[in-house]
Parts: C-alpha cells; sequence; structure tokens
C-alpha cells in the first residue's frame, strides 16, 4: 500500500512537471498543486488510454503518457488561471 502511495506521488510530480513544461510562460501554483494535479492527470490519462485502447501496447505507452501529459497542462493551466487575476 505505501509502495503505491510513494509511486502515485512520484508518478505524479513527473507527469505535473512535464504537464507545466509544455504551458509557455510562468504558471504561479505551488509544487503540491502541481504534484496533485499530476496524480490525477496520471490516472484519469491511463484509464482514458484505457477506453481507446492504447494502455496495454508493447513497449513505453507513449500515447498513453501524451494524454497524461496534455491533462496535467490543462490541470496546471485551470489552476493558475485564476490566481493570475489577483
Amino acid at each position: 500500500m505505501i509502495t503505491g502511495i510513494i509511486s502515485a506521488i512520484v508518478v505524479g510530480a513527473v507527469i505535473g512537471a512535464l504537464g507545466r513544461l509544455v504551458l509557455p510562460g510562468r504558471q504561479r501554483i505551488g509544487t503540491l498543486a502541481t504534484v496533485l494535479v499530476g496524480v490525477v492527470a496520471a490516472l484519469v490519462g491511463t484509464a482514458l488510454a484505457k477506453g481507446v485502447g492504447v494502455a496495454d501496447t508493447k513497449g513505453f505507452d507513449w500515447i498513453e503518457l501524451i494524454i497524461q501529459v496534455a491533462l496535467a497542462a490543462v490541470g496546471v493551466a485551470a489552476l493558475a488561471r485564476p490566481r493570475s487575476r489577483r
């Protein structure tokens, strides 16, 4: 159980960071928010990839990763937008 939680946090941090990297400019959200967005994007992205039928391919699942990073970018942009108006 602990291993699964730690793995989710690590994967979430990577996916969240990649989501921030694909967005132009500076996003004013914290590290914790980035990790949470990454965890949610990883879970939802995996579910979408399974639904489309591209989650279980031979080798590395590039399409699944692209879906996850795109979802993370949308999540980061959604969180960064309200804070930029202040």
